[in-house]
């Protein structure tokens, strides 16, 4: 029996196997823009698994799938055996026998690479507190889609160390970006994440850099990338991390030091005033909407890859 090829982090995908997903991206995104059908996937059905709520996740993968031919049925953690005590070795063995892919959203990493591991489909990463690997594929084409290239440009990241970020440092290096991360004390990203990227970087002859100062990382970048302060499950911490974070807002004065052509990315939901002034994210160098849209592409090439179209 052929092994089941899941995506559960950037990790999962070669250079090549990434470029072309990029590739069927663009592919897709022509044919919907153009109203021709791509039914690559009629009848097949996506069970997705949500523990966090989500705006651009479920609306990417639902609307996704239908534009494919298939069908997504929401499964809210709670509404399942799960949320009762049912192992997630046996949820993934049952909806195995009742799906074609499955999509989780959930918190641990440890509980997704346990769906995968007992699933006989493909499983699909949709967040977890470690890695957001859509989301990344996503900013990559995006990136691709305005730069025409990925190797040899600079991503600055300025805020927290969190899952985009760490999906991020893995997808830039292993395409060949140079990424530079400010955070403040406390909230770089995990170790064990910035040596795999430090390691796929060095093949790629890739700068991965974490630091302190907004504005040494943004110096020069032909992106400027950041993320809420308080992340889902961060709330309780949210007074004190605005306090910590006050510096790292991304503004026009720091997208003065980036590249003139830069444009600026936040892979949304924002929070205006906090760690992004309202004339970055909403002027003429903000690609966040196009940005947010093209996670309907993306998760469709994802699909069809795990499907083998």
């Amino acid at each position: 029996m052929e092994e089941v090829k899941h995506f559960t982090s950037v990790q999962d995908l070669t250079k090549e196997e990434m470029m072309r997903i990029l590739e069927k991206s663009e592919t897709l995104k022509d044919k919907l823009a153009k109203g021709e059908p791509h039914e690559y996937v009629y009848g097949k059905t996506l069970g997705m698994i949500f523990a966090k709520p989500s705006t651009r996740t479920r609306l990417s993968f639902e609307t996704g799938m239908t534009q494919l031919g298939g069908h997504a049925i929401y499964l809210g953690w709670d509404t399942l055996q799960l949320g009762r005590g049912e192992t997630i070795s046996d949820t993934a063995k049952t909806l195995s026998g009742y799906v074609d892919i499955i999509m989780a959203r959930i918190f641990e990493h440890e509980n997704l690479l346990e769906l995968a591991r007992n699933s006989t489909v493909p499983v699909i990463n949709g967040l977890t507190d470690l890695l957001h690997p859509c989301q990344a594929v996503a900013d990559l084409f995006t990136i691709w889609e305005e730069k025409e290239k990925l190797s040899k440009l600079k991503l600055a990241y300025i805020g927290d160390g969190n899952n985009v970020c760490h999906s991020l440092l893995l997808g830039s290096a292993k395409m060949g970006m140079d990424i530079h991360v400010a955070t403040p004390p406390g909230y770089e990203p995990n170790e064990n994440i910035v040596e795999d990227a430090k390691t796929q970087g060095a093949k790629t002859e890739t700068v991965v850099n974490i630091g302190r100062g907004p504005e040494e990382a943004a110096k020069d970048a032909d992106v400027v990338y950041t993320d809420v302060i308080a992340s889902m499950g961060d709330e309780e911490e949210r007074e004190q991390r605005l306090k910590d974070f006050q510096e790292y807002q991304v503004t026009s004065q720091l997208m003065d030091n980036a590249a003139k052509d830069a444009i600026f990315m936040h892979c949304l939901p924002a929070h205006r005033g906090e760690e992004v002034s309202a004339e970055v994210i909403d002027g003429p160098q903000s690609v966040v909407f196009q940005q947010a849209q093209n996670r309907l592409h993306t998760e469709k090439a994802i699909i069809i890859s795990l499907l083998g179209f």
